[in-house]
């Protein structure tokens, strides 16, 4: 005679094991995970911001070696309709268009959007305009009766361009105030020079909500006319 097979189920001991080991493997390849989203994130803004550093350099080709506008100061962005400001004329170089058109088009910036303009790490602390980037606000300001150029600039390879920024502003100085520059990843910075380079760099040895530490390998003072203002920033 054959005796019927007994189905034979996981004891309430197996399943609490089961579990166990489920719970100890997530808690290995979660800070791996994370550590893997937050460097994807890093490596999509400094690729963002090599693309705004060869529109800062097909400008001045075109512009008789003048660099754009920083936009305003140590105000939040509010005037956004002057072409020379870099948010509205180094856009058409990357195929974009101008921050102007964008929001005309009731197309704000938002956090996350697919777009040059944007850093993946960035939050919208809700103001009326959101750029995630921010040019060295002493580079080419408006208090200048002309633009800088590209050419009068004292090591291009050392000096800011843009980094990353708040959010409200168009322009971004290492301060103890809000449009200071921020280091939103893991406490590190992205920064792009003038000449083209970028770098992260960590966030307490740029200065951010600081203050400028004078540094001889990242600087925001131009060796320009602009210099003899920056301590109002």
């Amino acid at each position: 005679m054959t005796h019927p097979r007994k189905n034979r189920a996981f004891t309430l001991v197996e399943l609490l094991v089961v579990i166990a080991v489920i719970a100890i493997l997530a808690s290995l390849l979660l800070p791996a995970l994370t550590h893997a989203h937050a460097k994807a994130h890093s490596t999509q803004c400094i690729s963002n911001l090599r693309q705004w550093g060869l529109a800062f350099r097909q400008y001045s080709d075109d512009n008789k070696d003048c660099l754009p506008r920083r936009g305003q100061g140590i105000q939040p962005l509010a005037q956004i309709d002057r072409p020379e400001d870099w948010f509205n004329s180094l856009p058409p170089y990357l195929n974009s268009q101008s921050y102007q058109q964008l929001f005309a088009a009731n197309q704000k910036l938002k956090p996350r959007s697919s777009t040059v303009f944007v850093c993946p790490d960035a939050t919208d602390p809700g103001s009326n305009h959101f750029l995630p980037y921010g040019m060295n606000m002493n580079l080419s300001p408006w208090n200048l009766p002309t633009a800088t150029k590209y050419g009068d600039v004292a090591h291009p390879d050392c000096v800011v361009a843009m980094a990353d920024a708040p959010g409200p502003y168009a322009s971004t100085y290492p301060s103890v105030h809000s449009y200071s520059p921020l280091a939103r990843h893991g406490g590190r910075i992205n920064l792009l020079f003038l000449a083209g380079r970028v770098q992260s760099l960590a966030g307490s040895y740029v200065g951010c909500g600081v203050g400028d530490p004078k540094l001889a390998d990242v600087r925001w003072l131009t060796g320009t006319a602009s210099d003899a203002t920056a301590h109002n920033y």
